[in-house]
């Protein structure tokens, strides 16, 4: 099974438990608690994979719904608006500074 097969399967994984979750949710957690799918066993162990600055992929075991771990799995994709990019080019600088042209 290649990386990207285990991560589609780790996402359908997820994507299950989340969909029993919300549902139980809605339920307000009536008892008995739902039955989860049993963690596929070709994914204990998953790593993320992504490429280092080294050049080697990262080993770490501990990833997100996206099959990234926390340091390359990227929550932000950094300013897209105009007002967020007009902010991100005054990093570095007092407000109220003029910026250098």
């Amino acid at each position: 099974m290649t990386d990207d097969e285990k991560r589609k399967l780790w996402r359908q994984y997820h994507t299950e438990s989340s969909r029993i979750s919300e549902a139980w949710r809605e339920r307000g957690y009536q008892y008995p608690p739902p039955r989860y799918p049993p963690f596929p066993d070709e994914l204990r162990g998953l790593a993320c994979g992504a490429k280092t600055r080294a050049g080697t992929p990262c080993k770490l075991t501990s990833i997100y719904l996206n099959g990234r771990c926390k340091f390359h799995g990227g929550l932000s994709t950094g300013p897209r608006t105009v007002e967020g990019k007009a902010k991100s080019a005054q990093n570095g600088h007092k407000p109220g500074e003029p910026l250098e042209d």
